[in-house]
């Protein structure tokens, strides 16, 4: 699917994927800046804990949410793909200036969501300008290309992840959650190798990519963010080799980014930021 088309005039929401296990305790700052830019005290958040099977997700988070001064706050949990056709639930999103989704199993967020008037509602309200994220499997669902599982290590090897569509709000980047802490890079490089047009971004827990309308990702949190960047691909075997054996690769970019850096998904250009003002 596509991202839905960003009306003359305006601009789209940001965008939010989280790495999972984000502070929620003592330094809030990822939670704080999403209501920041959901409206600040005049945000309407609604949050989504399908990818979750724990029945307390959803009330944890509409604490959080008020403990960080936001008054509306509604949870709208999907066990039905028919609860995803009601026109209540679908007013309640068009009213939103925020939406979040909680971690889980992406592939119940896709399976329930996937396809249906509240994943195009959402979409376009994306492109309206509401701000739109998610923390680990809630995180991988944004993009249009979505890994829905694979294997862990380091290595790049041909049929170790499988990828699905996701809820499509980009085409840009393809996300992947919990990086550092559970060895991911094998599996991101692999989905790349199969569409080097994305940007990889791997997120550790409790950090953030906060992706505004420039299209610039901006980090948050106590983490890194490990940007890879195939577009100048010189080399891949992957269309030459048999499942389960290492794949080759050639001209990657990669970035390491820590809060106040950034990197442009439309120019591909790394920077610094607030780094470098600070050392300076």
């Amino acid at each position: 699917m596509c991202p839905s088309r960003v009306p003359q005039g305006s601009e789209r929401g940001w965008i939010v994927p989280i790495g999972g296990a984000e502070n929620k305790e003592n330094d809030r700052r990822i939670l704080e800046r999403f209501v920041e830019l959901s409206g600040a005290e005049e945000a309407d958040i609604v949050v989504i804990p399908t990818a979750s099977r724990l029945h307390e997700t959803g009330a944890r988070y509409e604490a959080l949410f008020r403990e960080l001064g936001v008054d509306r706050v509604t949870v709208m949990d999907f066990d039905t793909r028919r609860d995803c056709h009601e026109a209540g639930r679908l007013r309640r999103l068009e009213a939103a200036s925020g939406i979040f989704f909680t971690g889980g199993n992406q592939l119940r967020l896709t399976t329930l969501l996937g396809g249906t008037p509240v994943a195009k509602v959402i979409r376009l309200r994306n492109a309206h300008g509401v701000t739109v994220g998610g923390t680990s499997a809630g995180a991988s669902i944004l993009s249009e290309h979505m890994i829905a599982f694979g294997d862990e290590g380091s290595s790049v090897i041909s049929g170790s992840v499988r990828l699905a569509p996701g809820l499509g709000l980009t085409n840009r980047f393809v996300i992947d959650q919990h990086f550092r802490q559970r060895d991911r890079l094998g599996r991101l490089l692999t989905a790349l190798a199969y569409n080097p047009f994305a940007v990889g971004i791997g997120l550790d827990e409790d950090t953030a990519a906060f992706i505004g309308p420039d299209e610039t990702v901006e980090v948050e949190g106590s983490g890194g963010v490990t940007v890879v960047d195939a577009a100048d691909l010189s080399y891949s075997s992957m269309d030459s080799i048999g499942e389960g054996q290492p794949v080759c690769m050639l001209g990657l970019k990669v970035h390491i980014l820590v809060a106040g850096a950034t990197f442009n998904l439309h120019t591909r250009v790394a920077s610094a930021g607030s780094l470098n003002v600070a050392k300076e």
